[in-house]
């Protein structure tokens, strides 16, 4: 999946802009990492291309429209815009994207998108995150050099006039968003819908946080494994995960609104409020509130009702067993070994109890089975692996199906949806400007469209019926996956009685053992 990032920056320094994309920095400090010569470093890998900047380099283009527009002089003025686009790391594998792809790629994308503004565009092979996703930088200068042909998406004269600067607004991501899709539908890349939310939301901010956080606890961890101690944390939270997680348990082990907020408020302290439809959450030692937008997408009223309702059908289904479980096989202790490694006497005391009561219950299970031989219980462990591996593997077979269909039902829903507003476009006076204004609904129906054509469909399903057989294959998925549980357990079972034998006549031989050597 291609995503796209904007950042924006109001250093005077434009050659610091290219200066970060062709040598080495600090990921964390944004200093640039030095040779043994105290030289700056080269990149490994990176292919660079300059855009609308004549002869000129990219700093000396922009200084040069600075002065001729009398524009960016102070020190709040933004001076470069930075978008980032970043491709599915499975898309060098699965889609042969390569670095001088991604650079055509980016340099497409720039042209249509930023015309009349000098730019720099970079790819590089690889994010700091070492994720391996092939990503392009698009670093523009904020002016405008000259006039250029309006677009549909420019709305004011100050989109396409020369002399006016760049505005990122939330209508101009949105048309980047919805070019970056296009552009990975033609180049047939792997895309997801950048119009909405997807989990959780995590800012740049929050994810420095996270990063720099890490980077100390793996330093303290490493002072405390050399010093012989184990470290209690190994992985760092932010404040806002921590509150993600929190709000996370609560909700799937609640039925009802009232009861989720009730339980946030007495677990963990959590306020939770509706207003215009909205959720918003307040953590204890906080007075505002942090918007659902602002945490996740799953957090959102929409779906916390969903996932309530989900909650009240599977309680109805699960019925908590008011028999007392017994008690779970557990492996024999190999008392000799422990005692020859300086376990004291009072261990070995425990030790005998403690495999005298499993000894117990292994022969209570193997009674109760009708296991006595040795065959007969690897007869048995046999047959339930085939029927643990047999039910799995339709387990799976049906999940894959499932996921087939809930797919297919969305590109059907999107399309009923927009079917009407492809069918508008034929009568409209002003068919550009129509597409325009419903670009992202034209996107997704397109892509619905082109999904249909892929798989042959050219009839397409009823709606009742797709969730008819959702529903049965969930059903029969049920009752294989309550299969591979039965099988699972028993044979956990089974395969522990047989270590258990295993290792008490083990035992016995050893105990038979000593004397004949004493005699010798």
């Amino acid at each position: 999946m291609a995503t796209i990032k904007h950042l924006s920056s109001k250093n005077s320094n434009y050659a610091a802009a290219e200066s970060y994309l062709t040598f080495q920095h600090n990921e964390y400090t944004g200093l640039p990492i030095l040779d043994e010569k105290g030289r700056p470093k080269l990149r490994d890998s990176y292919l660079l291309d300059t855009f609308e900047c004549g002869e000129s380099s990219f700093a000396m283009a922009c200084l040069i429209a600075n002065r001729k527009y009398g524009k960016n002089g102070g020190r709040e003025d933004v001076k470069t815009h930075h978008y980032i686009i970043s491709f599915d790391p499975k898309d060098a594998v699965e889609n042969g994207l390569t670095m001088e792809r991604a650079q055509a790629l980016g340099l497409q994308f720039c042209k249509g998108n930023f015309p009349g503004h000098p730019a720099i565009v970079c790819t590089h092979p690889d994010g700091h995150n070492s994720a391996g996703n092939i990503h392009v930088h698009i670093v523009i200068g904020s002016l405008r050099v000259r006039t250029v042909e309006r677009q549909p998406f420019m709305d004011k004269p100050c989109d396409w006039e020369a002399g006016k600067k760049h505005r990122c607004t939330s209508a101009m991501l949105r048309h980047l968003r919805v070019a970056v899709m296009e552009m990975c539908e033609q180049a047939d890349l792997n895309q997801i819908n950048l119009l909405e939310a997807q989990g959780d939301h995590v800012s740049e901010r929050e994810y420095w946080a996270q990063r720099r956080g890490q980077r100390r606890l793996d330093h303290a961890n490493a002072k405390l494994a050399a010093e012989g101690q184990q470290p209690t944390q190994t992985v760092y939270q932010t404040e806002l995960d921590k509150l993600r997680k929190q709000i996370y348990a609560v909700l799937n082990k609640t039925t009802t609104f009232e009861e989720f907020s009730a339980l946030l408020m007495q677990e963990h302290g959590i306020a939770v409020k509706e207003s215009r439809g909205r959720l918003s959450y307040c953590p204890p030692g906080r007075t505002k509130f942090i918007t659902a937008k602002k945490l996740s997408k799953k957090l959102e009223k929409e779906q916390v009702l969903t996932v309530l309702s989900q909650n009240i059908q599977l309680a109805a289904i699960i019925q908590p067993s008011s028999e007392k479980k017994p008690d779970k096989i557990r492996k024999l202790v190999d008392i000799q070994a422990n005692v020859a490694a300086g376990k004291g006497i009072g261990y070995e005391r425990w030790a005998k109890k403690f495999n005298l009561k499993r000894w117990s219950q292994t022969l209570c299970l193997l009674q109760e089975k009708k296991l006595l031989s040795e065959d007969a219980l690897h007869q048995r462990i046999a047959e339930l692996k085939t029927q643990h591996d047999d039910a799995l593997a339709v387990v799976k077979d049906l999940d894959a199906r499932m996921v087939s269909l809930k797919e297919l039902r969305g590109h059907l829903v999107v399309y009923r949806q927009y079917k009407p507003l492809a069918q508008k476009l034929q009568t409209v006076r002003n068919p550009a400007k129509f597409k325009e204004q419903h670009r992202a609904e034209f996107a997704v129906y397109e892509a619905a469209c082109a999904y249909f054509k892929a798989n042959g469909l050219r009839t397409l399903p009823d709606l009742k019926k797709l969730d008819a057989e959702y529903q049965t294959l969930s059903s029969e998925k049920n009752g294989f996956y309550t299969r591979y549980k039965k099988a699972q357990i028993e044979l956990r079972e089974l395969r522990t009685a047989q270590q258990n034998v295993e290792t008490f006549f083990r035992k016995e031989e050893r105990s038979h053992a000593v004397p004949q050597q004493e005699v010798k």
